[in-house]
């Protein structure tokens, strides 16, 4: 804590202690006010700006500092002051003392929180910033939320004081005018409970509940104001139409079906999508052959005098080309057509937001009208404008499977996930390979040692890494293509015989018609928090809605699509995004769930790290595979973990635990109590949070166990 915020919790402190001690609570209670109400009426006809000024400050102390008699207070009001001039000195004071109270707690409280439960905290400052005001303005009319609660509990969220002081004024005002009007008949009250009955209370609930009532009415306006110039059918043919069979609409349209809806899903390349045709599915099948080469180069360290393979890349191609045949069943037209979807092959356009027309492969065109659609579209690679590169056959993820020769040299632009992957896989295969990263590092969006780590093993199995060199161009000279790049000044020549690009993919967009219907996009479609877009009954979900361009987000992001598709407006549900883990399936592998370090810092959230070195597990000792790590982030002083990233052999199974524990707020504490078999790489688990309880030891505690162990040695308690 600062010294300003010690200074001003000191003083508090001493008010509330002078407060009680000298019994001034004695003064604002019922009896004492009737008691007084002659001889303060008589002070206020002698002094009326005196009295009005000292009753003023003293409601605003009161308020602020959060002390019970505000109700009192307020009924004096009346009776000093009469109603009109009574509500107004009380709703203004009552306003800012409730404001300061708000500033208080934040100032003294709020960077804590922010540094302990950051992520949680975000979250309901989002809600504070969308619903807010009209929450804050129910709490004001409904008598049974202690107002000096509400005061302190916003002032730990993100609330403008503006926003603050205005509702609360507002919201007050009906409060305030009932018991000011009581206080001018202050002799007729007993109690307090004969101000405020429950059918008046009742009453300031159903007020309270208006703005919440008001904010869906001003919704439907904003929906019917979208859908003007539209003709809404009076019957439908579908109850949702799903656009693109990859990962999200496939799952989409199996919600859909699964809960007996009548559902479209239409399909214009492969079903399956990129992950189960060029990206995921694939390019596992290609790490895997070229890590088999890697551990049979590797025999020797395992005792084996003599072990060799030949790799032949046309058959590693056809492998790779055969697994995708064995998967493609679970995201075939047969199958979904089984499960109850009707699946059409061509391509959609979205004509109104009722209605889809699509073209089949047969060039025959068919018109569908339905309640619901789920733009699942998918992405694409993208693709540099740079000069020259029109005249260079190049590969992307997409396209890199149709090879059945091995490139004699591959030159790889970009150092993310996929560049990275199949950079590690080309090499192993026995490409030269060459790996062109404009930034300073691989995997940028790790910490600089995980990037540090995979750096050195990657030259060390002789990929050659070009860090901070930005392409310019390509050129073609007496037959030999070049990438021309800058490098700390100076121009350089990169030479090779295949280029493969890889940095990163693009939503696609265009051809769905919704450019036409004024559908808002920037790198991916403008969609709420429930995944809709301008037209609330129009939905994206995976790549084309972002944030993340995983296969399991696009399914996650599927299910809030369908049931908020389906169930709208009676139910729905917001996306939580609040974990969500990836890996990078290089060697050594890359997991992480939440928060790293560098994310961290920029963020402005405290944490601890916790590191367990994977050199240290028998398991990954026996393994071969002693290299890596494991480093959890925590809350200071506390097992809560806000993220965790894994550098090792099979990271990314290992990082499910973390993934649970995260969703279900389990800390290092229960991790280490659950026993894990050995020996296994799932230890490193438990052993991690063992150096995270070992360094949280209480100390104080130890040494009088200590004490107390050497008084039994002397033959002491028994």
């Amino acid at each position: 804590m600062k010294r300003k915020q010690i200074v001003v919790l000191a003083l508090i402190v001493l008010a509330l202690v002078a407060y009680f001690r000298l019994g001034l609570g004695e003064y604002l209670s019922l009896a004492a006010l009737k008691a007084q109400q002659a001889a303060l009426a008589e002070y206020q006809q002698q002094h009326p700006w005196q009295l009005a000024g000292l009753y003023f400050a003293a409601y605003v102390v009161v308020t602020a500092l959060s002390l019970p008699g505000a109700a009192l207070l307020t009924l004096a009001g009346g009776a000093l002051f009469g109603l009109v001039w009574g509500s107004v000195i009380v709703s203004f004071a009552s306003s800012l003392g409730a404001t300061l109270a708000f500033l208080v707690a934040r100032f003294l409280l709020r960077d804590w929180l922010l540094g302990r439960f950051g992520e949680r905290l975000r979250a309901v400052d989002e809600g504070i910033r969308r619903d807010g005001a009209f929450y804050l303005f129910t709490l004001r009319l409904i008598p049974l939320f202690p107002f000096f609660l509400v005061n302190l509990l916003l002032g730990l969220t993100a609330m403008r004081v503006r926003t603050f002081y205005s509702v609360s004024q507002l919201g007050m005002l009906a409060g305030t005018l009932v018991y000011v009007n009581a206080g001018t008949q202050l002799a007729r009250v007993d109690s307090l409970a004969d101000i405020v009955s429950p059918t008046l209370l009742a009453s300031f609930a159903l007020l309270g509940i208006f703005p919440l009532v008001a904010r869906r009415l001003v919704d439907a306006v904003k929906a019917h104001k979208v859908y003007a110039g539209w003709t809404k059918p009076r019957r439908f043919d579908r109850n949702l139409i799903v656009i693109g069979g990859g990962s999200a609409g496939l799952v989409t349209a199996y919600i859909a079906a699964a809960v007996r809806a009548k559902v479209g899903l239409v399909e214009q390349h492969r079903m399956g999508g990129d992950c189960l045709n060029t990206g995921c599915v694939p390019s596992k099948a290609l790490i895997r052959s070229a890590r088999l080469l890697a551990q049979i180069a590797r025999a020797r360290t395992f005792g084996i005098a003599t072990a060799e393979a030949r790799c032949d890349f046309a058959e590693v191609m056809e492998r790779v080309q055969a697994i995708i045949r064995q998967v493609a069943p679970h995201d075939s037209v047969e199958r979904y057509r089984a499960l109850g979807v009707d699946v059409v092959e061509g391509a959609a356009r979205i004509v109104s937001p009722w209605q889809v027309e699509i073209t089949r492969r047969d060039g025959t065109q068919q018109s569908l009208r339905t309640r619901s659609i789920v733009v699942a579209a998918g992405a694409r690679p993208v693709v540099p404008e740079l000069p020259g590169i029109d005249r260079i056959a190049y590969l992307t993820s997409d396209t890199v499977w149709q090879l059945r020769q091995l490139p004699r040299r591959l030159l790889i632009l970009g150092g993310g996930p996929i560049g990275s992957e199949l950079a590690q896989a080309f090499s192993r295969l026995g490409a030269q390979v060459t790996l062109v990263e404009r930034g300073a590092r691989l995997l940028a969006r790790e910490d600089p040692e995980v990037s540090a780590l995979v750096a050195q093993r990657f030259r060390a199995e002789g990929v050659q890494l070009r860090l901070e060199h930005e392409a310019k161009s390509f050129i073609v000279e007496q037959g030999e293509q070049m990438l021309i790049a800058e490098h700390a000044g100076a121009t350089v020549r990169l030479p090779f015989d295949a280029l493969l690009v890889a940095l990163g993919r693009r939503a696609n967009l265009d051809g769905y018609g919704l450019a036409e219907l004024g559908i808002a996009s920037g790198a991916t479609l403008e969609v709420n928090e429930f995944l809709q877009t301008r037209y609330p009954n129009i939905y994206a979900a995976g790549d084309v809605a972002g944030p993340f361009q995983f296969t399991h987000t696009a399914a996650h992001q599927a299910w809030y699509a369908s049931v908020n598709a389906l169930f709208a407006p009676w139910r729905r549900f917001r996306v939580d995004y609040s974990v969500i883990p990836w890996a990078t399936f290089i060697e050594p592998e890359v997991a992480r769930v939440g928060i790293n370090e560098q994310e961290a810092q920029a963020r402005g959230i405290a944490y601890e790290v916790t590191r367990y070195d994977l050199d240290d597990l028998d398991r990954a000792i026996a393994d071969g595979a002693a290299e890596g790590f494991i480093k959890v982030l925590t809350v200071p002083g506390k097992d809560r973990i806000l993220g965790v990233t894994i550098v090792g052999e099979h990271a990314g199974e290992l990082i499910a635990e973390y993934v649970l524990a995260m969703k279900n707020g389990i800390g290092l504490n229960r991790i280490l109590a659950t026993i894990h078999i050995y020996p296994t790489l799932a230890e490193a688990n438990k052993y991690v949070a063992g150096v995270w309880k070992k360094a949280h030891a209480p100390a104080t505690v130890l040494r009088w166990v200590e004490r107390w162990h050497a008084w039994r040695l002397r033959g002491r308690g028994g």
